[in-house]
């Protein structure tokens, strides 16, 4: 992979006050109450160029992706962004807390020639065609890269980590909060150092050049950059500023995404425990008060894993019966003789027994009504992910709820060797790459 460093527009904490209050999580998890919180945070709040609020009076000549390019030129005349002067790739750690835990994650920033998918860059996950049109809109109207793809890449000898960990001053140092009003708020810290050092650069630059790279996050991204590169014929948009992560380090935390399912002309949640019968083996947990619910939730997540540690797949389901179940695949080979031209590292995916067997082959979800939307909710495993899909399901607002272990990273760089894709939202990589700490103008 190519890759060279680039000198980033990034916010002024002498015009903006803690940058901290000016970057935000990706477009695609923030919802509207987050986009107000974020809104009132700073007035130089990236939200309002990443995923600014509509207006009913919007047109082809006023609208979201206009104003985003206003706000653009208007922060730099006023000095809110400013270009660095030398030649930088970015240095980016990320400290959390998972479970109790202390995490450490480190990435570096840099521009990445685009490649299209195969060998060198290898996608995971499907993409949609809606979020790659809203995001090419912003890229027409800004010519401008705001948001990061995450991507994996491979390096027993840790090149650019020694580099990262020799590093003292940061040039951002700044926490936010993940979260709402409603759920538990986590706290990242962000920081960001500069590496300008030729031989720093060069010794990245070279560790790079034999390297191919997963993408982790930021596929919708990424294939808006290919298709802005194509469009737009500027040389500079042959790059994609992204931000790479060696898969050798322990701060690498992968979560699961959920899934809740909803208007479906027909569900009976006992017509659906007795169709799962064939193919799995399903434990009931039943309860009859909040106290009881609270303990089968427990006993449904502790089966899961350990469901998991011995390498068996296995989901939680809730329905509208008073209870939690757990399901667990009786026999791998059951997905050999359905999709025998997908890889056996594909087949043995939670996700892919999940979508094939049953939201496909038990409930009718397929590929055609998951494009069509609607049916299907994801839901990340944040710590009030399975509380709040519950209580959608309690309203009726949701008809069951489905719990998913994470993807393993093995299991990851497998289908990705194999050249095959993951459905959609398979993984959940915590924390997110946050947006704005960076910027490349093209």
């Amino acid at each position: 992979m190519e890759i060279k460093p680039f000198r980033a527009f990034r916010f002024d904490a002498a015009v903006v006050g803690d940058v901290g209050d000016c970057i935000t999580p990706p477009y695609d998890v923030i919802d509207t109450a987050r986009q107000q919180q974020l809104y009132e945070k700073s007035e130089y709040n990236i939200v309002r160029i990443i995923k600014g609020k509509t207006r009913p009076s919007d047109n082809g000549d006023n609208n979201q992706y206009t104003r985003a390019a206003e706000y653009l030129n208007n922060w730099t005349e006023k000095g809110a962004l400013k270009q660095d002067p030398a030649e930088t790739i970015y240095a980016y750690i990320q400290n959390f807390q998972l479970g109790g835990a202390e995490f450490e994650r480190s990435s570096f920033i840099a521009l990445a020639k685009l490649e299209e998918f195969g060998q060198i860059v290898r996608p995971h996950e499907q993409v949609l065609n809606e979020p790659i049109v809203d995001r090419l809109n912003l890229n027409r109207a800004t010519s401008a890269i705001f948001g990061l793809p995450f991507c994996l890449y491979e390096d027993p000898q840790g090149t650019a980590d020694k580099i990262i960990g020799d590093l003292r001053t940061p040039i951002i140092d700044c926490k936010t909060e993940i979260g709402n009003r409603k759920s538990k708020v986590e706290t990242v810290r962000h920081r960001l150092f500069a590496i300008t050092a030729k031989e720093d650069i060069g010794a990245i630059v070279q560790m790079m050049s034999d390297k191919s790279c997963i993408i982790a996050d930021g596929h919708h991204r990424y294939t808006t950059g290919l298709t802005y590169a194509k469009e737009s014929g500027k040389a500079a948009a042959q790059y994609q500023m992204m931000a790479l992560a060696n898969t050798r380090q322990e701060g690498l935390v992968v979560l699961a995404t959920h899934r809740l399912v909803g208007n479906l002309e027909t569900f009976n949640i006992e017509k659906l425990i007795t169709d799962l019968s064939e193919n799995f083996e399903v434990t009931k947990l039943q309860f009859d008060s909040p106290e009881t619910k609270t303990h089968a939730r427990q006993q449904a997540l502790a089966q899961m894993k350990a469901e998991f540690d011995n390498d068996r797949n296995a989901f939680g389901l809730y329905g509208p019966d008073n209870a939690f179940y757990v399901a667990v695949l009786k026999d791998k080979r059951t997905m050999d003789s359905l999709v025998p031209n997908m890889s056996s590292a594909w087949r043995s995916l939670d996700v892919s027994i999940l979508h094939k067997l049953i939201l496909e082959g038990l409930l009718g979800i397929d590929e055609d009504k998951l494009a069509e939307g609607g049916y299907l909710q994801y839901v990340k495993d944040t710590p009030n992910a399975i509380d709040e899909s519950t209580a959608q399901v309690d309203a009726g607002q949701k008809q069951a709820a489905f719990f998913m272990n994470p993807v393993k990273m093995q299991q990851l760089i497998k289908v990705t060797d194999a050249g095959e894709r993951m459905p959609q939202k398979s993984t959940y990589f915590y924390p997110k790459i946050f947006a704005g700490l960076t910027i490349n103008k093209l």
